[in-house]
Parts: C-alpha cells; structure tokens; sequence
C-alpha cells in the first residue's frame, strides 16, 4: 500500500471529527474565526522587519595583530582602510560635481525669509556662481602654489557653501572664522594664515574684520560683503588698506574674468580648520581632500545598505560650518545630490524653519537634545501622563532592542506623533556628536523619533568623526565601533590607573582621515600626532565586549587633591547633569584642597517643578537663593554620584547656584559648547573661595 493511502486512512477519523465540530459551530463564531485568522496573517506579513545590520553587533570590531591592541571595523572584513566609497569622488570638488550628476541637476541650496516658502538654487547654478566667485580669486591675485588661502566669515547660508566650493574649484584653501573667537583670536587666524580676502556675510562682520587689522600691519586685502553696506564702511576700510566690495559685483568682475576650473587633487590641502580650544590661540588643523573624502565615505559606508540617501534627501544646516562635523554631513549629502536648506540664521525660529523644510536628515548636538527631552517630559505634567509616556516608550524600546526602529506604530500615533511633527515630520536620519549625551536621554529620543540616530565621536584632528553607532545596534552608552576609515588603539595612562592590557587607556587614531598637523605649528603638532601617524586625543576610552568604544574620562582635564588622588571632572559632571534640577555643572578642585566643589546652573524650566515636589516654593532666582533648596540639590547629586559608582573623593562637597547660564557669548564655553575651565575658574573664584572657607574637614 502506498504511503499516502495508508496516511489517508489514518487521517480521516480526526478529519471527520473536525468537520463535525465545524459544522456544529454558529455563523457567528465560524465569521469570528476567520477574521481572526486574517488579523494573524496580515501582521504576520506586515509586521516591521528588523535592520540587517552591516556587520555582527556581538563583535563589531576586530583587534589587528602586531600587539598593539588596535582594533579595525569589522564592516572591512579584514580589508584595508576606506580612503574613498566612490570612484568617481576623490575629492570635495568631485563631491559636488558627482551630485549635480546623479540629481539630473535638481535644486542644491535653500533658504528663506521669515514666513516664507524655501528658495532654491540648483546644482549647476551653485557651480556657475562658484566658478565666478573663484575666478575673482585669482583675479585677485591668488592660486593654488601662492597665497591660496581664502577666509570665510559668515553664518551658514548658500553663500558660504559657494564660497567653499569657489576653493575647491580653483584648488585653494578655505580658512573659516568665526565671531565668537573675539578680536585676538581673529586677528591671530589672519596673521597666521596670511589671509587676503575674506568673504562676509553682514557689515557688522566685516567691521569686526577691520578692528582686527586697523593700526597695523595686516594681510587682508579685500573683503566681500554678501548683505548690502554704507559707503562709510567703505571709508574706513580704505583707512584700513582694504578694499570691500558686493558679493554681487565680485560675481560680475569674476564673469568677465572667468578662469578654468583648477581641480585639485586628493593630497592636496582643502581646509585649514582653526580649534577653539578651551586655552590658548587657536590651532589650524591642516585637512587635505583625502583626509575629508575618507572621512565621508566611511559615514556613507556604515549606513548605505540600510539608509541610503539619493536626490529626493533634503538636509537641515544650521549647526557651525566653521566646524567640521557640519562640513562632513554636508558632505555626505552633497555627494548623493540631495538638499541642503539653511536655517533662517536665527536659533530660536529653528523649529519654523523644521516645520517648513521637513528635513529628512537632521544632524544635533546633545544640548538641543537634553533640551527636547526636557521639554517632552515638561508636558507629562501629572503622574497619569507620565505613566502613558513611560509606558509608551518601553514598548517601542522594546522594539529597538531587537533591531527595529520605526514610526508607524500604534504608540508613534498616539503619543510621539506631536514630538516627530516638531521635527518635520519626514526625518529619517540623526546623528549627534560634539559633546557625551547620556545614555537616558539618547534612548528615549531614539525611541521617539523612530529615525536611524547615530552617535558618533571624533575630533578636528581626525577631520570630524573617528566612530560611530552602526545600523541595528540601538543601545546607548557607548559611541560604537571604528569608523571604516581608521583605526583605533587604548595605551596606557598609568597615572589614572587605566591600561591598555585591560581594554582601557588614552584614544589614539590613524588613518586616512588624520590630519596633516597644524598650520606653521611643529612642536603643537608633535604632542598630538607623534610619527607613528598615531593622533592622541586627550580623552580615556574602554573596549566593550561586542568591540565598541565607551568615552569614560579625560586625560587632559585632571588634576590631583591634596592627598594625591586624580580627579577628572568632566566625568563627575556628565553625572550631575542627570539631575533633574540641574542644566549646566562646573566641578573644582587642586593640589592644595582635600575635597571638591562645584558650581551649578539650575534648570529653570525644571527646578520649580521639583523645589515644589519638596516643599519649596518661589521664583527661580528666589529659589536659587534658597539653601534649603542648595541642600537638596547637593544630596540628589550625591546620590546620584553614589548610583554611578563615584568613589567618595570623586563626589562635592558644596556648590553654588549659580542664575545665568555657561554660553559662548559670555566666554565661559568653547563654539563646540565645551567648557573653558579656566575661564570658568577665574569667573567664579570668589564663590569657589567661599565654599572652601565653609568646608570643614
């Protein structure tokens, strides 16, 4: 007997008896069923699919023989360092010149009026104005193998863009200034680089400009205002030896003078990018083409397979282009000819400018994200609220731990819809770097955005990022593996107590995307990049198991307590800053005390909310005066301290409430939002004096 006879006869007593019991069953019951089981089949085929991630996240990077203990990405599979992702773009020029053909020559920069609609410029406009501007440049006197630098003293908008791309065109070198350097660090920019020409943006920059230069000898030569001028300014700058003229007028002589395009090659240099650095002149980090080219392409490698951006991608630029990590993202996304929409110039229409553009990437900094944060949670005002919010974010991190990460949820439309159409609505990538975000804040936005969000690290020195998170990995706490184009070592720091031999030690990077040196600055650059092609960073970092890198201190920020234990303050405040009722930190100490003390700016939105929960009420200025309240605030940080496993010496012992918050403009943080410590020191010496008077140890 055949197999299948002999199942048939087997079968058919159970078949029968199902059959019977189907038909037993009402109309209603049997109509119930069967939407049931296309309920179950349908999210069976629509359920969200977790992100193929690029490489294994249980080992996301691979330790390179040779017992150095460096580590490569493991997205190279063994391969050599990504000097370039595209063929066909070596260089920024190429950069470009490939977006304009894979756009079909679609619009490239806009920006906008207060009320208005975006304004674009195509691609082969940008090129046409950048082939003007460049020809006035050589017009002017300058080239590629004499006086190639070229200043640019402006707020993002299409203008510095052209003027970059003005450099690259005719292969001369970008030097970008910036207004919150001050007068002494401009004037030591123009005189180290020798600028002759400076393009700004308002007459109030160029007056600046000419302060720098008035009553001495000076390099400048001409400036090129964007916004309109007074012939006064022109008086004065002719007083100064310079000449000033129109941006516009600039365009029109370059016309008549117009020049072949000089491209440049990999190696040659492309940005001289001065760090603010938080002592000191300012150090102009020597960037070549194939330094940034290698540094874009690696970003463009780790997220092509699962978020890749084309013509119809538009770009929010709103973060300093005098920086590196906003050159980068543009970067990325000029190279796939998508758009770049500028904000008004304005921080605080920031949010207008997202709802009318609707980014689709959107590069941040961890300061706007706390602040998004805090303001989500302002809005859970009463405790059922909270509960749905929390409740709504465990789901969707759930989510995100296996690999998903979306904005179609049930939880997407009824809880974070709000906080998604602040944003635009259409954002589809994030990236944060600059500064730590705490691993709290970075989750939840994460889970309430439903973007792909990266956290990268990296300095200047490395052209911008030297990690980043990759594709499927949604954990926070760390900043991911090596980017594809460098490598990665920990060495000893012995004097911390950190070693190399156990995963631990000071981050030092090489690779293509490491800079030259600092311009006409040997022994600086000697500290930072030793011959080896090693660049030393300052900061410690610690391999994790699955080969990622957490940033934990910082080597150049520490300094003894009298009984000789090391202190690195950066870390103790990144965990004040957790508190609730605390937006800013500044931690104190030296040889010749035994304990620290710090100086706090308190969360206006936040500390009357949590004084009240406390029994405390009153302005915030009243509530800052409050010791009652002080008192509470030093014992949630202890606490606070305690959870995260600060050792006693590492906690404070007093602070200051201090109103008014560290900004640029009053000198106390660095454009890049870090913290001049001296500055910060000498501002506060009397209140720091008065709480170690009042310690008793």
């Amino acid at each position: 007997m055949q197999t299948h006879e002999l199942l048939k006869q087997l079968r058919v007593p159970e078949l029968a008896e199902v059959r019977d019991y189907i038909r037993s069953l009402s109309t209603n019951t049997l109509i119930g069923m069967g939407a049931f089981t296309a309920v179950t089949a349908y999210w069976f085929a629509t359920r969200p699919k977790a992100l193929k991630a690029p490489c294994d996240l249980r080992m996301q990077s691979l330790e390179l023989p040779g017992g150095e203990f460096a580590r490569r990405a493991a997205i190279l599979n063994g391969g050599e360092l990504l000097s370039h992702y595209f063929e066909d773009a070596k260089t920024l020029y190429e950069f470009f010149q490939r977006g304009m053909r894979v756009s079909g020559n679609g619009p490239c920069l806009g920006s906008r009026k207060p009320k208005k609609p975006y304004e674009w410029l195509s691609y082969a406009e940008v090129v046409e104005r950048a082939e003007h501007l460049g020809s006035v440049f050589l017009h002017k006197g300058h080239s590629k193998d004499g006086d190639p630098y070229i200043g640019i003293f402006s707020q993002n908008r299409p203008e510095w863009t052209i003027s970059e791309l003005a450099c690259y065109t005719y292969s001369l070198i970008s030097v970008p200034l910036y207004d919150t350097l001050g007068t002494e660090a401009i004037s030591y920019i123009i005189d180290k680089a020798c600028i002759a020409t400076v393009v700004c943006d308002v007459p109030e920059k160029a007056r600046l400009l000419l302060d720098c230069v008035s009553g001495r000898q000076h390099s400048v030569k001409t400036v090129i205002l964007i916004e309109d001028f007074d012939s006064e300014l022109v008086s004065r700058g002719q007083q100064c030896g310079v000449d000033i003229i129109s941006l516009k007028d600039a365009e029109s002589i370059g016309r008549a003078h117009r020049q072949q395009p000089v491209p440049p090659k990999p190696d040659d240099l492309a940005i001289i990018c001065f760090t603010s650095g938080t002592t000191g002149n300012p150090k102009g980090a020597m960037l070549t083409h194939r330094n940034i080219v290698s540094n874009t392409s690696a970003f463009i490698m780790v997220t092509q397979s699962n978020c890749p951006l084309g013509p119809q991608d538009v770009h929010i630029s709103y973060l300093p282009l005098a920086h590196m990590f906003e050159r980068v993202v543009q970067g990325v996304v000029l190279a796939h000819g998508a758009r770049i929409g500028y904000f008004q110039g304005d921080i605080r229409a920031l949010m207008d400018d997202l709802t009318t553009l609707k980014p689709t990437v959107f590069p941040v900094v961890p300061r706007l994200l706390n602040r998004m944060f805090d303001k989500i949670y302002g809005q859970a005002n009463t405790p059922l609220k909270r509960r749905i919010l929390e409740f709504a974010f465990r789901r969707k991190e759930a989510e995100m731990k296996s690999g998903i990460m979306r904005r179609d949820s049930l939880w997407d439309k009824i809880i974070f819809k709000k906080v998604q159409a602040s944003v635009g609505g259409q954002v589809r990538m994030m990236l944060t770097g600059a500064a730590p975000i705490s691993a709290p804040v970075l989750t939840f936005l994460r889970a309430a955005l439903g973007c792909q969000f990266y956290e990268g690290y990296g300095q200047t020195e490395c052209t911008a990022g030297s990690t980043t998170t990759v594709p499927g990995d949604w954990t926070a706490g760390h900043v991911g593996a090596p980017l594809p184009c460098n490598d990665i070592k920990l060495v000893d720091v012995a004097e911390m107590n950190y070693y190399a031999s156990n995963g631990e030690g000071e981050v030092c990077v090489r690779g293509p995307n490491v800079f030259l040196g600092y311009l006409k600055d040997p022994e600086k650059t000697k500290e930072t990049l030793h011959e080896d092609g090693w660049v030393h960073t300052g900061d410690i970092g610690r391999w994790l198991p699955n080969g990622t890198l957490k940033i934990v201190d910082r080597k150049k920020h520490i300094f003894k307590l009298a009984q000789g234990e090391y202190i690195a303050p950066e870390k103790i405040e990144n965990i004040y800053i957790r508190s609730e009722a605390v937006v800013q930190a500044f931690v104190h100490g030296d040889s010749l005390q035994a304990c620290l003390v710090a100086i706090l700016v308190p969360d206006p939105d936040f500390l009357p909310g949590w004084a009240k929960k406390r029994g405390f009420e009153g302005s915030f200025e009243e509530l800052c005066r409050n010791k009652d309240v002080k008192k509470a605030i030093l014992e949630d940080l202890v606490k606070l301290g305690k959870e995260s496993g600060l050792k006693s010496f590492e906690q404070v012992k007093d602070i200051a409430l201090h109103t008014e918050m560290f900004s640029v403009q009053n000198g106390l943080l660095t454009p890049t939002l870090k913290a001049k410590r001296a500055e910060l020191r000498n501002c506060f010496r009397k209140q720091i004096d008065e709480l170690y008077s009042g310690i008793k140890m």
